[in-house]
């Protein structure tokens, strides 16, 4: 008697392919510590992330149920990082207080400097 092997269902079409490269969001943190994301509902998990961060991945490995990525730099975060940024001693971030007693205190600044060309020309 021959020994035949059925299969229930068709062999799955993966949704990624090896090289390929996605913007995602990482859902879940999954047991080993990797982010959990979802292309296509297939399920792909991408080293040194974290729960909610929106990352550009490139897979690296495809498997029958799941994937491998790694995290890649996209062209907005590069252009970014060489942007160069504004330096402002002491201040860590600019926030709308700040920029109002700026504003505030550069037209004291002009006023006090108009009152003395004033006195100067009397």
């Amino acid at each position: 008697m021959a020994f035949r092997r059925f299969r229930r269902f068709p062999p799955r079409a993966k949704p990624v392919k090896v090289g390929e490269e996605y913007d995602v969001e990482i859902s879940e943190i999954g047991s080993k510590g990797d982010g959990i994301a979802r292309v296509k509902n297939f399920v792909v998990f991408v080293e040194n992330s974290k729960k909610g961060e929106k990352a550009r991945i490139k897979i690296r490995e495809v498997h029958n149920k799941f994937a491998l990525a790694d995290k890649i730099e996209s062209k907005e975060q590069k252009e970014q990082a060489e942007e160069p940024k504004e330096y402002v001693e002491g201040v860590e971030e600019v926030t709308e207080e700040a920029v109002e007693e700026a504003e505030e205190m550069g037209e004291e600044a002009q006023e006090e400097e108009t009152e003395e060309v004033e006195e100067t020309e009397e």
